[in-house]
C-alpha cells in the first residue's frame, strides 16, 4: 500500500519502520525544525512495570491540591485551566476505583512483552548496545513512605509485574552514591530496560528507514477517491492510508473529520548535568515525581507533569522546582548544562488511542508516558489494523471514540 504516516517521533518511526519492512511504500511527514518533540526527552526506561494509570483514587483524593499547586509533581498550566475543564472532568471519573482497576488491566497486557520486543527492535537495527539491563527503582523518603506503598506495589504484583523490596542499607548498596540516610528504602523493578541515549535509539531507527520523507506540518486530513489526502505546508500527498502518530497535535487533524478524542498536553521538563556520575540504573524519588537517569556521558533529570498549554512557552519555575528535586538528593551537582521541554500526549483514562477510526485511518497517539514503552507493540497493531485482520481484544478498550 501507499501509507503516509504523519509524525516523526518514536511512535511515527517505529511504525514506518515496521511498515516499509512488510514492504509497503511508505511517506513520512513531520516538521524538519522540530525533530522527535517529546521522544527524544523522556527518562528513556522501558517502562514494562509502569501499569498504573495516572489517574487512581489516591490521585483523585489529592487532586485539588495536586493541580493548584503550581510546584506539584503534577500541575496545571494555568492560563490553560478553564479549556482543562471537559478533560480533567473525566480525568476525574477515570480515577475512581473500578475505572481505575480496569485501565490498570488494560496496561498491564499491552505491556506484558515491552522488554522482548524492544530487545528485537533493538537488535535488529544493530543497536542492542544502547540498551541497559540493570532495573529501575522507586526511592522512599521514610521508611513510613516505603509502607504506605507496599499496597500499591502488591497491585502491581497481581498484573505480573516483579517488584523487590530494599530497606535503606540494601538501596545503599545498590547505588552508593546517593546520600547515606537521605532514603528509608526503595522498590526495585529488576530487568527493566532503559535506553542510555533515547536520541541516539531515533536517530539509529530513522537512519535504516527506506521511506519517503516530507519535512512539513501537516495541517488537514481529507478523504480522497477510496483513499486519503495530506496536506501539508509544501503540498498534498495522496496515499490509499494514513497512520496518523502527530502525538499532542492529532487531535486537530481529527475534529474537522467529526472525530473527536479527549487528548491534551502533559507538558515534560528536563535538566541534564554533563560528565556526571550519581545512579546506576534510573531511579525516582518518589516524592519528587522524577527519575534520574545515567544517560551516555551525562546525567538527566526528567519528569513530573504539567497539565496543558500546546503551543505556550515553558514555565521557567518547574524546572527551578525540578532542580531543587535534584539537589534536595545530590546538592554538590554543578550547574545544569542544558534543559528541555516537551509535549506528551494524553488522555484521561492513561491509555493510548491505536487502531482505525475511518477505513484507511489508523490512530497511534495518546501514549502519555509510555511512549518509548509501547512503540514496538503500537507499530504492530497499527500493521494489523491496516492489514484488515480480525478485531484484537487487546486493541478494543483503545478505539478512539471509547
Amino acid at each position: 500500500m501507499e501509507i503516509a504516516v504523519v509524525g516523526a517521533g518514536i511512535i511515527g518511526l517505529t511504525v514506518a519502520h515496521r511498515l516499509a519492512g512488510e514492504g509497503h511504500r511508505v511517506t513520512l511527514i513531520a516538521p524538519a525544525d522540530e525533530p522527535h518533540r517529546a521522544s527524544t526527552g523522556n527518562a528513556g526506561t522501558i517502562a514494562g512495570y509502569a501499569v498504573d494509570p495516572v489517574g487512581t483514587p489516591e490521585v483523585l483524593r489529592d487532586l485539588p491540591r495536586l493541580l493548584f499547586n503550581r510546584d506539584s509533581p503534577l500541575a496545571i498550566h494555568r492560563p490553560s485551566a478553564l479549556r482543562l475543564t471537559p478533560w480533567l472532568w473525566r480525568f476525574a471519573r477515570q480515577s475512581g476505583p473500578r475505572s481505575a482497576e480496569a485501565n490498570r488491566h488494560v496496561l498491564a497486557r499491552i505491556l506484558g512483552d515491552a522488554d522482548s520486543r524492544w530487545r528485537g527492535l533493538a537488535f535488529s537495527l544493530g543497536a542492542g548496545t544502547l540498551l541497559n539491563e540493570a532495573g529501575a527503582l522507586y526511592a522512599y523518603d521514610t521508611v513510613e513512605g516505603l509502607n504506605a506503598a507496599e499496597a500499591g506495589m502488591e497491585r502491581r504484583r497481581a498484573h505480573g509485574v516483579t517488584v523487590e523490596r530494599l530497606d535503606a542499607s540494601q538501596l545503599l548498596a545498590l547505588e552508593p552514591r546517593l546520600p547515606p540516610g537521605r532514603f528509608g528504602g526503595g522498590m526495585l523493578f529488576p530487568g527493566t530496560l532503559w535506553l542510555s541515549d533515547p536520541a541516539a535509539m531515533l536517530a539509529r531507527i530513522e537512519a535504516g528507514l527506506q521511506v519517503a520523507r516530507i519535512g512539513a506540518r501537516v495541517t488537514a486530513l481529507s478523504r480522497h477517491g477510496a483513499g486519503w489526502r495530506v496536506t501539508h505546508e509544501e503540498g498534498a500527498l495522496e496515499a490509499e492510508a494514513v497512520v496518523l502518530a502527530a502525538g499532542a497535535w492529532s487531535a486537530r487533524l481529527l475534529k474537522p473529520l467529526g472525530l473527536r478524542v479527549p487528548l491534551t498536553a502533559e507538558r515534560g521538563y528536563h535538566l541534564e548535568f554533563d560528565r556526571v556520575t550519581k545512579v546506576s540504573r534510573p531511579l525516582c524519588p518518589v516524592r519528587r515525581g522524577f527519575y534520574f537517569t545515567p544517560l551516555a556521558g551525562r546525567l538527566r533529570a526528567a519528569g513530573t507533569v504539567e497539565l496543558g498549554g500546546i503551543g505556550a512557552p515553558p514555565s521557567p519555575h518547574r524546572w527551578e522546582r525540578l532542580e531543587e528535586g535534584v539537589r534536595s538528593v545530590f546538592p554538590d551537582l554543578p550547574p545544569p548544562s542544558r534543559r528541555w521541554m516537551g509535549l506528551r500526549p494524553s488522555v484521561p483514562d492513561s491509555l493510548p488511542v491505536v487502531g482505525l477510526a475511518r477505513k484507511g485511518l489508523v490512530c497511534a497517539f495518546g501514549h502519555g508516558h509510555l511512549g518509548l514503552t509501547l512503540a514496538p507493540w503500537t507499530a504492530e497493531r497499527v500493521s494489523a489494523a491496516l492489514a484488515g485482520g480480525p478485531g484484537d481484544e487487546a486493541v478494543s478498550p483503545l478505539r478512539f471514540n471509547r
